[in-house]
């Protein structure tokens, strides 16, 4: 019950902010100022919420030995995630991967992070970094943090792909690390 409440705290307030920062005040054609070129071909936005999918790659630690990569234990699988921007720059995402393989849970590992993003002009890249803690449910249940980097290139006004890799540190078992790539659809 904590965290569908938590979830739902979180929704209602970007909801409100948005709805505020979105309201117009004005009472005449007359009295809004002209928008800029500039914002017009602004592809990222503040109050700006996005859901993506992605295919993932995970190495854990124990993943290397003397000779070098220990290939069978690279596993492969797929995430799906939600962010919300308040700012152009400062926003929150969560997001669950599941691996392919012997799993008993659908869902291995959700993770949440405060998002830090650098649009770059108008060309659509964006750099961005990130960092928070979840927790994971397959093989040993433990709560990971940690954080990484990545870059979101928006071909469109609402549409982006990306990349990024996260490094994850874990209580009871080995560190991990993650790479994603995939799409995004903004609104």
């Amino acid at each position: 019950m904590g965290i569908k409440m938590g979830i739902l705290s979180v929704v209602m307030v970007t909801g409100i902010a948005c709805s505020i920062h979105a309201q117009d005040y004005t009472t005449s054609e007359q009295a809004r100022p002209e928008r800029s070129s500039d914002s017009d071909l602004d592809l990222y936005h503040d109050c700006e919420f996005s859901i993506d999918g992605s295919a993932v790659g995970v190495l854990h630690s124990y993943d290397f030995n003397g000779n070098g990569l220990n290939r069978k234990n690279y596993r492969f699988g797929g995430d799906a995630g939600a962010n919300v921007f308040f700012t152009k720059y400062i926003g929150i995402g969560g997001d669950a991967f599941a691996l392919a393989g012997n799993t008993v849970t659908f869902v291995d590992t959700v993770t949440g992070n405060l998002i830090f993003r650098v649009p770059i002009g108008n060309t659509g890249l964006a750099p961005y970094v990130f960092g928070g803690a979840g927790y994971q449910f397959e093989e040993i249940d433990q709560i990971v943090g940690g954080g990484g980097v990545g870059l979101e290139l928006r071909l469109v006004q609402h549409f982006s792909i990306f990349a990024d890799a996260r490094y994850l540190a874990a209580v009871k078992q080995s560190d991990y690390g993650f790479a994603r790539l995939g799409v995004r659809i903004s609104f």
